[in-house]
């Protein structure tokens, strides 16, 4: 099986690929002022283009693991989740509050298919 790397670095990389999967780091905001909205809406745009660089989809995410610096951001962050995602294909999502440091108020892990 040969496994591809993208950015790596010291401790993670990006995007690891192997030949029918694609596993994304926890995908986070640039701008710690956004509210929960923006920052989820960030997160998500970066997975839209790891995932278009890995040739595949958000109608291919098999799970996602949402983390949240408080879960009371849950109702607010689904918002945007239910917007963006494929609701013919949804994938199986766990969401856990925990502590993201700085201002980070959503973190999100993805896994697809190719």
């Amino acid at each position: 099986m040969s496994i591809k790397r993208t950015e790596p670095g010291p401790i993670l990389s990006h995007m690891v690929e192997t030949e029918d999967m694609v596993y994304l780091c926890g995908m986070t905001t640039e701008d710690e002022s956004k509210d929960i909205e923006g920052q989820t809406a960030d997160a998500l745009a970066d997975i839209d283009a790891y995932l278009k660089r890995a040739g595949t989809s958000k109608s291919n995410i098999v799970s996602a693991l949402v983390f949240l610096s408080s879960l009371s951001l849950k109702p607010r962050m689904n918002e945007v989740w239910k917007k963006w995602i494929d609701p013919k294909n949804p994938p199986a999502r766990a969401c856990v509050g925990a502590e993201l440091g700085g201002n980070i108020l959503v973190e999100i892990v993805v896994t697809a298919k190719k």
